[in-house]
């Protein structure tokens, strides 16, 4: 029976795999996006999940908290002001990892690591609500699409 395989090793020591994955989550908070392998963005998703779920509570022991992990306080500031209030009312699931395939010089799966909600659709979806607030509250009804034969999806003739 294998124990402690929680942990992705990575190959690399406890003090190199904790100053990559702060590394790492700096930057995912810096850009909204980063491009790495497959298996380092599975290991610092857990890790940045944590870290938005501390900037859901906004207190000061959870600055401090995260503070231990984000050195850059303009990354720490931006978590705590722009990107926390995004998420609110989410349980969790805050990144996702798409594949990208393998890398061309050693093959090496890549993945991209990107915030659920970023902050161009954020000001997009605030624009939308905004908009229909304003003709009457009611919600845009999705247009029919047409398939090859000229009717709709739906079975109407279009």
């Amino acid at each position: 029976m294998r124990h402690g395989d929680k942990v992705k090793k990575l190959g690399r020591t406890a003090q190199h795999r904790l100053a990559l994955m702060r590394n790492l989550i700096t930057s995912l908070f810096e850009h909204e996006r980063i491009r790495t392998t497959l298996a380092k963005a599975k290991e610092s998703r857990r890790f940045a999940d944590r870290m938005i779920t501390f900037a859901l509570k906004n207190t000061l022991a959870a600055r401090r908290e995260v503070g231990r992990d984000i050195h850059d306080k303009t990354v720490l500031k931006k978590l705590f002001d722009v990107i926390g209030p995004r998420f609110v009312g989410r349980p969790g699931g805050f990144t996702r990892v798409l594949r990208l395939g393998p890398r061309e010089g050693d093959g090496a799966e890549m993945a991209l690591l990107e915030l659920v909600i970023r902050e161009e659709r954020h000001h997009e979806k605030k624009a939308k609500a905004a908009a229909a607030k304003q003709k009457g509250g009611k919600k845009a009804k999705p247009e029919k699409k047409a398939d090859d034969k000229g009717k709709a999806r739906d079975g109407s003739e279009k």
